[in-house]
C-alpha cells in the first residue's frame, strides 16, 4: 500500500470535563480509537485535554494533579494496541514545580514529554500564576518519572519520527510568541508542527488565528496541526470553539466546524515529500547563525492508510487558476496583467524603444500580448498606432481567427496591417524542393519561420521590438517551432500558462477592455476559439481543422503536470495519482496515464527550445527561463517512465 508520501493526521476536541481527568481520559480514548479506524498515523488532542484548560486554581490541589497523572497513565495503557501516535496535554509537577506539557505515546510508552515555553499572562489567562515556563529547564532534555514510566525525556527540544515524517510540538502561546518554538523545531528537520491550544474565541480572533497558522506554515515549508478545545469548558468569562486547523505550506488542507456540542475529530493528510522537496529548493529556507540541538525519539512507522481510496485533501485541477473565489481571481489577474506590463514597459524604456511588433492570429495566446501591448503604450503615453499590428494568413487560417484578428485591431486603434504568407511560403517550398500537398513538419514549420522573418524585418524596419505571444505550457511541450514562434525580442507571455491565458482574457474582456460591446464580444468570442496553430488547410466548410489539444492532450492535464512536477518535484507516479484524484469523473486511468507520458517525453526532449528563450518576465511560482528558473542539460538521459 504506496503512501506517496502523505501522512494522515488528526486534531481530537473531545467534550471537556473540567477537572475530572477520568471522564475526560474515556473522551480521549474514544476518539483515539475513531482515528484508528480512519487511518490516522498521529493525533493531537488540546492543551490540558486530560484536566481541561480553566481548572484555576484547582492546578493548585494536589489532588488534581496526582488524578491528571493517573489518567495519562490510563490513557497510555489502554491505548497500547492502537496504531497511532498520541499527543495529548497535561499538567506535570518536577521538582517542585508545575508545567504545562504535552505527552507523546505510543504502544503503551511515552516517548517523550514536551513542556510549555511561553505561558499566557495576559488579562484572560494568568499561567505563572500556576505553572513554570520550560525556560527555566536545562537545555538539554531530562529524564523523568511519570504515569509509571521510568526515565521518560523531558524538554522543549525533542522531535518526533513517524516513518520519513519528523514532527516537533509547541503548546499555544508558543505559536504567538515574536520567536517560537517551532521556527527552531522545523530548521532543526521537523516537516509537521503539531500545536496543543486552548485558545478562545472573541470578535476577530478566528480570522487572526487562521492568517498566523497560515503564515507560519508557510514561512516553515512545514505541515502545522492546530488544536484547540471547545465544548464543555468553563464558560465563566470565555467561550471556547474548538477551533482547529490543519495548514500546510500556507494552503489549508483542513478546518473544523466551530461551536459543536460534544466531541468531534478533524482529518487531514499533509505531504510531507511536498515539504522536503520545497525546502530543498528554496534556498531562503535557513538559518545562519547555530541552530539548538534536538534529539529525536523513534515513533515508529505510520499507520497503514489507504490514501487511494480516501485521500482527505482537495486536490485542486487548475492550480494557475483561482477557484471558487471571485475576488481572488480579479486580484490574481490584475496581479498578474500588471506583471506583464510592468515587464514590457520597462524593457521600452530602458532601450528608448517607441514602437512594439506583434503577430496576430486571433488566438489566445496573440490576444493577451497585443492587451499587455495596449496597456503598456497607454501606461507610457504612447499612441496605440505605435503599436504594429500584423496578421499572416496562411493555408490554414480560417475565417473565424482571420475576422477577430482584424476586428480586434481595428477596435483597438493599433498600426493594422495584413500580409498573405503564401506567396513567400510557395516560393520557400519551390526552393528546397517541398510538395505543398504533404503536410509533414517540414510544411508547417516553413510558415512559422515565416511569419516570424516578416515580423523581425518590420522591426528593424520600423525600430521597434517584437513582442513574443508563446506561452509557458507551449514552451513546456516544445510546442512551438524553433527560430519561429518560438523566437522574440521580448516575450510577454513566457510565464503564463494557457489555462490562465484564457481566465486572463476572458477576465480582461469584462473588467480592462469592456468599453465597447463589440470589443469585449470579439475578446470572448477568441476566449471561446479551440486552441490551434492554424498550420494545415481548414476544413471544407471553413473552419479549424488543426486542434492542439487533439495532438497534443489537453492544457488543463498539461498544466497540472508541469505545476506538480517543477513546483513540487513529484515523480511521475505521484502526478498520475493526484491527477486521477483531481480531475475523478473526466478522464479514466488510461487517458490520463498516456497524456502524462506525452507530457514527460517532450519535456525532457524539448530542453534545447527553453536554453535559447528570449527576455520575458516572470509572472508566478513556475518558469522555464534558463536564466535562473529551469536549468537542464538538453541530451540527458529520460527517466520519466512511469
Amino acid at each position: 500500500m504506496e503512501n506517496y508520501g502523505f501522512l494522515r493526521v488528526a486534531a481530537a476536541m473531545p467534550r471537556v470535563h473540567v477537572a475530572d481527568p477520568a471522564s475526560n481520559t474515556r473522551e480521549i480514548l474514544n476518539l483515539v480509537n475513531d482515528a484508528v479506524i480512519r487511518g490516522v498515523s498521529i493525533v493531537a488532542f488540546p492543551e490540558l485535554s486530560v484536566t481541561g484548560y480553566t481548572c484555576a486554581d484547582l492546578f493548585g490541589q494536589q489532588t488534581l494533579v496526582d488524578k491528571a497523572e493517573q489518567s495519562c497513565a490510563d490513557i497510555v495503557r489502554m491505548s497500547a494496541g492502537m496504531d497511532c501516535v498520541l499527543v495529548f496535554g497535561t499538567p506535570m509537577r518536577w521538582r517542585g514545580r508545575l508545567y504545562n506539557c504535552a505527552v507523546v505515546s505510543r504502544g503503551g510508552k511515552i516517548i517523550g514529554i514536551v513542556p510549555k515555553t511561553y505561558l499566557a499572562g495576559n488579562g484572560e489567562f494568568y499561567e505563572p500564576r500556576w505553572f513554570e515556563s520550560a525556560d527555566k529547564l536545562p537545555g538539554r532534555c531530562v529524564g523523568v518519572d511519570f504515569a509509571g514510566q521510568k526515565d521518560i525525556p523531558f524538554g522543549v527540544r525533542q522531535l518526533f519520527r513517524v516513518g520519513n515524517a519528523l514532527f516537533g510540538v509547541e503548546i499555544c502561546q508558543d505559536l504567538w510568541s515574536p520567536v517560537p518554538q517551532s521556527s527552531w523545531a522545523a530548521l532543526a528537520g521537523a516537516q509537521l508542527i503539531i500545536n496543543l491550544s486552548a485558545s478562545n474565541e472573541v470578535l476577530m480572533k478566528h480570522e487572526y488565528r487562521k492568517m498566523l497558522v497560515s503564515a507560519t506554515s508557510s514561512r516553515l515549508f512545514a505541515a502545522y496541526l492546530y488544536c484547540s478545545c471547545g465544548y464543555g469548558e468553563s464558560t465563566q468569562d470565555l467561550v471556547w470553539a474548538g477551533s482547529s486547523l490543519i495548514y500546510e505550506n500556507g494552503s489549508l488542507i483542513a478546518e473544523s466546524r466551530r461551536f459543536q456540542r460534544g466531541s468531534s475529530l478533524l482529518c487531514g493528510d499533509v505531504d510531507i515529500e511536498r515539504m522536503e522537496t520545497l525546502r530543498t529548493r528554496e534556498h531562503c529556507y535557513g538559518y545562519a547563525g547555530s541552530i539548538p540541538e534536538y534529539e529525536v525519539r523513534d515513533a515508529g512507522k505510520p499507520a497503514l492508510t489507504d490514501f487511494c481510496t480516501s485521500l482527505l485533501r482537495h486536490v485542486e485541477p487548475h492550480p494557475f487558476v483561482p477557484q471558487g473565489d471571485p475576488e481572488a481571481l480579479a486580484a490574481r489577474c490584475r496581479e498578474i496583467l500588471s506583471s506583464q506590463v510592468a515587464g514590457l514597459s520597462s524593457r521600452l524604456e530602458h532601450i528608448r524603444c517607441r514602437k512594439a511588433v506583434i503577430g496576430v492570429s486571433g488566438g489566445l495566446d496573440s490576444t493577451l500580448a497585443l492587451l499587455v501591448a495596449v496597456l503598456a503604450f497607454d501606461e507610457l503615453g504612447l499612441p496605440r498606432r505605435n503599436i504594429v499590428t500584423v496578421t499572416m494568413p496562411g493555408f490554414g487560417t480560417s475565417g473565424r481567427t482571420h475576422d477577430n484578428s482584424t476586428r480586434l485591431m481595428e477596435l483597438l486603434g493599433t498600426d493594422f496591417r495584413e500580409i498573405s504568407i503564401l506567396p513567400a511560403v510557395r516560393q520557400h517550398f519551390a526552393d528546397i524542393g517541398q510538395d505543398e500537398d504533404v503536410h509533414d513538419l517540414t510544411y508547417e514549420n516553413s510558415q512559422a519561420r515565416e511569419r516570424t522573418q516578416l515580423l523581425m524585418d518590420i522591426a528593424g524596419k520600423e525600430g521597434g521590438i517584437v513582442v513574443g505571444t508563446g506561452d509557458l505550457s507551449e514552451l513546456a511541450l516544445g510546442w512551438c517551432t524553433y527560430n519561429g514562434d518560438h523566437m522574440s525580442m521580448y516575450g510577454v507571455n513566457v510565464s503564463v500558462p494557457k489555462t490562465l491565458v484564457r481566465t486572463l482574457v476572458v477576465w480582461a474582456a469584462n473588467n480592462r477592455f469592456g468599453d465597447t460591446s463589440e470589443l469585449r464580444d470579439v475578446l470572448l468570442d477568441i476566449a471561446d476559439t479551440p486552441i490551434s496553430p492554424e498550420l494545415v488547410p481548414a476544413a471544407d466548410d471553413g473552419s479549424i481543422a488543426q486542434k492542439t489539444e487533439d495532438l497534443v492532450g489537453p492544457y488543463e492535464l498539461h498544466d497540472f503536470f508541469l505545476y506538480n512536477f517543477f513546483r513540487c518535484g513529484y515523480n511521475p507516479r505521484k502526478i498520475l495519482f493526484l491527477a486521477l484524484k483531481a480531475f475523478a469523473g473526466r478522464y479514466d486511468e488510461e487517458t490520463v496515464s498516456h497524456w502524462l507520458s506525452t507530457f514527460m517525453k517532450r519535456f525532457f526532449a524539448q530542453q534545447f527550445k527553453r536554453s535559447c528563450l528570449p527576455d520575458g518576465p516572470k509572472v508566478g511560482l513556475v518558469s522555464l527561463s534558463p536564466r535562473g528558473d529551469w536549468r537542464m542539460p538538453s541530451d540527458l538521459e529520460t527517466w520519466w517512465k512511469l
